[in-house]
């Protein structure tokens, strides 16, 4: 056989080849296709919620200290000493290592742009994140900080804790689940079908926008008049939960 022949041979068996592979691609896809609609064929979806008002239990709030001087290091040096007043201060009064976490520190020059940018001095800050469930004592932790020498209080959130959303979780889920079950009855119902079964089914869950409080600094003219601790209010909070559930009908 001629080198030519072999070559055309060849060519020809290719082609073949090409052709049965194209075949058992679309073959392939068809059944996937086919099985794919067979799994959505005589199904409806439906979602469930349920939501709960809870007063929050967890509360965070921002303590730091800031402080100017001529150069970085007395900046620096003063803000550490009141810094380490008030986080004596807050373990005086039984704030655990875990409730007390150290959010921000620096130190960075003070320009003056009024003629030049020359420095005119250097800013020192330290800022702890308190996140405490004893509640009861914010007043007394921002007051007490505020005494020690805490010159920058952060606004106050207030949340729901994990674990008092895993208390919720049971309820918060049956609720939900018995409002896409009520809703999905009813759309069966209008349709002339009736639900012989679950699908699949997927939940998610929502703690809640937090709660917010902005808190002043109150100047130590005012504190020294004698007047009453600061006032918080943990408000409440929503916990919520969604389902997606779909159901099999004939």
């Amino acid at each position: 056989m001629s080198q030519e022949n072999k070559n055309d041979k060849s060519y020809y068996v290719i082609i073949a080849l090409s052709v049965v592979l194209v075949l058992m691609s679309a073959t392939i896809y068809a059944i996937s296709q086919s099985g794919s609609e067979k799994d959505t064929e005589n199904t409806i979806s439906m979602s469930g919620y349920s939501e709960q008002k809870v007063v929050p239990d967890t509360a965070t709030l921002s303590i730091g200290v800031v402080v100017q001087s001529a150069t970085a290091k007395e900046a620096s040096d003063e803000n550490a000493a009141l810094m380490s007043a008030v986080i004596a201060e807050l373990k005086a009064m039984g704030l655990q290592d875990k409730e007390i976490q150290t959010s921000y520190v620096s130190v960075y020059p003070v320009y003056n742009y009024d003629t030049a940018q020359t420095i005119t001095g250097y800013s020192a800050s330290n800022s702890v994140q308190i996140t405490t469930t004893k509640l009861d004592n914010l007043s007394e932790i921002i007051d007490r900080s505020t005494a020690a020498g805490a010159n920058d209080i952060g606004r106050i959130s207030f949340s729901v804790s994990g674990d008092m959303q895993k208390q919720l979780r049971e309820d918060l889920m049956n609720e939900a689940v018995a409002d896409a079950s009520s809703k999905a009855t009813t759309l069966a119902k209008s349709l002339r079908v009736e639900i012989t079964g679950v699908q699949t089914s997927s939940v998610s869950e929502n703690s809640g926008s937090r709660v917010y409080y902005e808190y002043d600094m109150v100047t130590d003219a005012t504190k020294s008049a004698g007047a009453a601790s600061t006032p918080i209010q943990p408000g409440e909070s929503t916990v919520s939960m969604s389902v997606q559930v779909t159901y099999y009908i004939e």
